[in-house]
C-alpha cells in the first residue's frame, strides 16, 4: 500500500515545477496522467545534451511513474477528452499562462463544475493575481527578482545562480505540500479547492533567515561566498590535498576543534573566539589563523579527526564522487529500472521514507504517447474509432 493509492493526477504541466510536484505524487502512489502535446511533448524532451540514445536526461529526472497521454488542446476533440478525465481526477496540476486555459474550457471555474471535488494546483512566475500574473516565470529571472542570487557568490563577485532550477524545485515541493493539505481538507469539507503556486513567492520564502534578518534590522545582507552571514566558523578550508566543508554550529563544537582536533588549547581560551557572536565579530582574524592550521594536514585525515571530535565537517564531493559513495547503496538512492528501449536506466529514487505506507519503487518515464490508448479506453471508454479520430485531428493540426 502507498499513501497516494487510488488518487488520479492529471497533469497539464511541463518543464520542471510541475512535473516535480507531479512526479512526487506518482512517488506516493498517485496515477499520474501526464498529457503532452503529440508532436513535441514536454519541452525538456528535447533538452540536450546530456542524452542517451537521443532522449534528454533532464526529462527523465522529473517524469518517472507517469503515464503519458498524447492530446492536442488546441483541438475541440482534445479539449473534450481533458475535461473529461478532469472529471474523473482529483488533482490537476497545471503551470500554462494565465487565460489559456479558459480557452480550452479547462480553467478552474470551468472544471469545478464538472468536479466540485476537484484539486486544482496552478503553478505561475508571479501567482495568479497582482501586476505580474500575465507574465511567465523562469527559474534564472526568478532567482535574480527574488534575492536569492544576490545573496550567492564570492563577496566582491558576481551574484550567482544555484546549480539547478532551485525555484522550480521549491515550487514544486510546496505545491505538493499544498495539495496534500487540501486532500485531508477535502476529507472534511468534501470540496476541491484552487491552489496559487509561485515560483516568486517560494523564492521570497526560501531566503529563511537572511530575510528575517533585513526584515527586522533593515541591514542590507551581504555575500558570504561558501561562508555562513551569523555561525562562523562555518565555510570551506583549504587542506593539504584538497577542501575541507567545515559546519562549526554552537560554542561546544568550537572549543572540540580547539583542543581535539587542531590541539590549539591558546586558541579556546581567546576571549575574542568563546562565543558565536564574537567569532562573527572577528572572523576577520580567526579564518587566517584556521586556514593555517588546515592546510598542514590532507582531507580525510582532518575528517577523521573532527569526526572523532563530534565536530561536523565534510569533503566537497564531485557529482560522480556522489553517485560511487556507498551511502548511495545504503539508503537506495539510485534504481536501475527496467526500460523498453535501453534495457535499464538508473534513476533516482524518492527521498521520502514512510515505514508504514512506502512509496512506489520507480518506473521508468515514458515516451511520448505511450500511454494514451490505455488511458483513454479505460477511463473514458473510448473506442478505437474514437482514438483513431483524435489521432487524426491532431495530424491535420
Amino acid at each position: 500500500m502507498h499513501p497516494l493509492d487510488g488518487i488520479k493526477v492529471l497533469d497539464l504541466s511541463r518543464v520542471l515545477a510541475g512535473p516535480w510536484c507531479t512526479q512526487t505524487l506518482a512517488d506516493l502512489g498517485a496515477e499520474v496522467w501526464k498529457i503532452e502535446e503529440p508532436t513535441r511533448g514536454d519541452d525538456t524532451r528535447s533538452w540536450r545534451p546530456p542524452e542517451i540514445d537521443g532522449e534528454s536526461t533532464y526529462f527523465m529526472c522529473c517524469n518517472r511513474s507517469k503515464l503519458s497521454v498524447a492530446v492536442d488542446l488546441r483541438r475541440p476533440e482534445g479539449q473534450k477528452a481533458v475535461r473529461e478525465l478532469a472529471a474523473k481526477a482529483d488533482v490537476l496540476v497545471e503551470n500554462y499562462r494565465r487565460g489559456t486555459l479558459s480557452r480550452f474550457g479547462l480553467d478552474y471555474e470551468q472544471l469545478r463544475e464538472l468536479n466540485p471535488r476537484l484539486i486544482y494546483c496552478s503553478i505561475s512566475g508571479y501567482g495568479r493575481t497582482g501586476s505580474r500574473a500575465d507574465e511567465a516565470g523562469y527559474d534564472f529571472a526568478i532567482q535574480a527578482e527574488s534575492g536569492l542570487m544576490a545573496i550567492t557568490g564570492e563577496p566582491d563577485g558576481t551574484p550567482m545562480k544555484h546549480g539547478v532550477a532551485i525555484t522550480d524545485i521549491i515550487t514544486g515541493m510546496n505545491s505538493v505540500q499544498s495539495i496534500l493539505a487540501a486532500l485531508i481538507a477535502r476529507e472534511k469539507t468534501g470540496e476541491g479547492q484552487l491552489i496559487d503556486a509561485s515560483l516568486f513567492d517560494s523564492a521570497v520564502a526560501l531566503l529563511a533567515n537572511v530575510g528575517s534578518g533585513y526584515l527586522q534590522t533593515q541591514s542590507p545582507p551581504k555575500r558570504y561566498g561558501n561562508a555562513h552571514a551569523t555561525v562562523v566558523p562555518y565555510q570551506l578550508f583549504d587542506t593539504a590535498d584538497g577542501v575541507l566543508a567545515l559546519a562549526v554550529g554552537n560554542d561546544q563544537q568550537f572549543r572540540a576543534l580547539c583542543v581535539q582536533v587542531l590541539e590549539d588549547l591558546e586558541l579556546a581560551d581567546d576571549e575574542r573566539y568563546q562565543k558565536n557572536r564574537e567569532r562573527v565579530m572577528n572572523r576577520e582574524t580567526l579564518i587566517p589563523h584556521l586556514a593555517k592550521h588546515f592546510r598542514s594536514r590532507t582531507t580525510l585525515d582532518w575528517i577523521a579527526r573532527l569526526k572523532r571530535a563530534g565536530v561536523p565537517a565534510g569533503q566537497v564531493r564531485s557529482v560522480p564522487e556522489v553517485f560511487n559513495a556507498p551511502e548511495i547503496a545504503e539508503r537506495g538512492l539510485v534504481s536501475d529500472v527496467s526500460d523498453a528501449k535501453h534495457g535499464h536506466v538508473r534513476l533516482t529514487t524518492s527521498p521520502l521514507r514512510l515505514m508504514g505506507t512506502p512509496v512506489r519503487m520507480p518506473e521508468a518515464p515514458p515516451r511520448l504517447g505511450e500511454h494514451t490508448q490505455e488511458v483513454l479506453q479505460r477511463e473514458l471508454g473510448m473506442s478505437d474509432a474514437d482514438l483513431a479520430r483524435l489521432q487524426s485531428e491532431t495530424q491535420r493540426t
